[in-house]
Parts: C-alpha cells; structure tokens; sequence
C-alpha cells in the first residue's frame, strides 16, 4: 500500500513473486465498491424498464402524451454521471484539479433534472390516451422514481466528496443546500420553462427571472410555497434514504461482530 497525491490510501496486490497482480486489485476495488456498483446497475435497469413501458404506451396509445419522458430521463442521468466522475477524479491530485470544477459545474447545472421528474405527475391532469390511468400512472412513477434515485445517488456522491475533503458538518450543510438549490431549478424549469442549458448559454435572462421573484416576493409567493415545499419532499426523501442506508450498515456491523 502507498499513499496518493491526496493523501488517500491506494492500494496494491502483489502475487508471491512481488509482482503487482491486477486481477486481484480489481477484485478488492469492486468488493470495496460493490455496493455502489450495485447501485448503478440498479439505476441502470429501472431505466431500461421505463423505457420499455414508455414503448408499450406508444404502441397500444393513439395518443404520445410523454413524449418528453425518455429526454428528461437522459438528463436526469447527466448529473449522475458528472457525479461519478468527480468522485473517481477525487482520488488522484492530478485528476482532481483537471476535471473536478468542470464535474461539479455540469452536475450543479443538471443536477435539478433528476428531481424535476416528480413534477411530470401534473400531466395525469391531461391524459386523454386509449390507455388506462393506472397504466399513466405506473409509466410516470417508473420515470420519477428513476430520476428522483439518480438525484439522490449523485448527491450522495457529492456530498461524501465534501465530507472526505473537509468534515461531515460542511458535507451535510452542502447537501441541505443543494436540496434548496435544487428546488429552485425545477421551479424555473417547470413553471418558467427554463432549461439547464440555458443557463450556460445566456444566465443573464436567468437571472433576472430570478431578481424579478427575490424583489416581489408578495406577487411570486406561489413560487416561494412550491420551492419551500419541494425542498422539504426532497430532503425528507434524502434524509429517510440515507437513514435506511445507516440502519443497515449497523446491522451488518453488528452481525459481524457477534460473528
């Protein structure tokens, strides 16, 4: 074992001749990962799944009310990946200072489109396809579910990446702000229809749309209840995931204790 640029642990397997052997140190880095590996093919397959059942609906609906479904879901997926790079680009000096702001602004940029998939509920309100409600409604929470985990995994992510760096305290308090922040992207995309892209290309309309709200509150006070709201459903969502993921790891611990 020798240590890396950034003061982390890297370790290296040698066989009974001293030579390093890359099998076992990708079996070790994959049992230490396993359960993030697992997660990710999860992620993977809940995503295969909604679009299968998005093809079903086009094929048995005469009308494509969620035609949006499939793209929203691909950017829900851009913060998780960005997320995943920064956390490999972590562990190496080198790589951190190359590419760790360029994942952190794409993942902050993105990063409200995974949970912007709850909102997709509304259109239930307009369903007027050959297709049975509750089939709508099992396709859009296919949909939300999978953008609201890859949300809540790339947060994760981000979140043990400041933890690691600094402390659990500043780890946490990114977290419950980026809950917030969160909340104000989908508000600006939903009912503003801003896009994420948008804000790399041209943020000043962005945020004059956003002084506009801060400097009336009283005229834009729906904005602030959705926003309020949504931070507290995402946190709770957060809070209880990561809870649950606590729980378990205490009973594994102490399994193997009494083992």
């Amino acid at each position: 074992m020798f240590v890396g640029g950034n003061g982390h642990p890297v370790y290296t397997f040698t066989d009974r001749y001293g030579k390093i052997n890359p099998i076992m140190e990708i079996t070790k880095i994959i049992k230490r990962h396993q359960y993030k590996l697992a997660l990710g093919a999860l992620l993977l397959t809940a995503t295969l799944i909604s679009l299968a059942l998005y093809r079903l609906y086009v094929h048995y609906s005469d009308v494509n009310n969620y035609r949006f479904l499939p793209f929203n879901l691909f950017l829900a997926w851009i913060p998780f990946a960005a997320a995943v790079a920064a956390y490999l680009a972590y562990h190496n000096r080198v790589t951190f200072f190359l590419f760790m702001p360029v994942c952190t602004l794409i993942w902050l940029v993105f990063f409200p489109n995974a949970p912007y998939l709850l909102t997709d509920f509304q259109h239930l309100a307009t369903a007027n396809g050959s297709t049975p409600l509750w089939f709508d409604v099992i396709l859009l929470l296919g949909f939300a579910w999978t953008g609201l985990f890859l949300g809540v995994a790339s947060l994760f992510l981000m979140q043990e990446i400041i933890t690691q760096e600094w402390n659990s305290v500043v780890g946490w308090v990114f977290a419950l702000a980026m809950t917030a922040v969160s909340s104000i992207g989908v508000y600006l995309g939903r009912f503003l229809r801003w896009n994420s892209w948008d804000l790399l290309r041209d943020p000043i309309p962005i945020a004059k749309d956003v002084y506009g709200i801060v400097r009336h509150p009283i005229a834009n006070l729906p904005g602030y209840i959705f926003t309020i709201l949504f931070t507290l459903l995402f946190l709770f969502i957060y809070l209880a995931i990561h809870l649950l993921g606590q729980m378990i790891s205490e009973g594994s611990e102490r399994r193997a204790g009494s083992g």
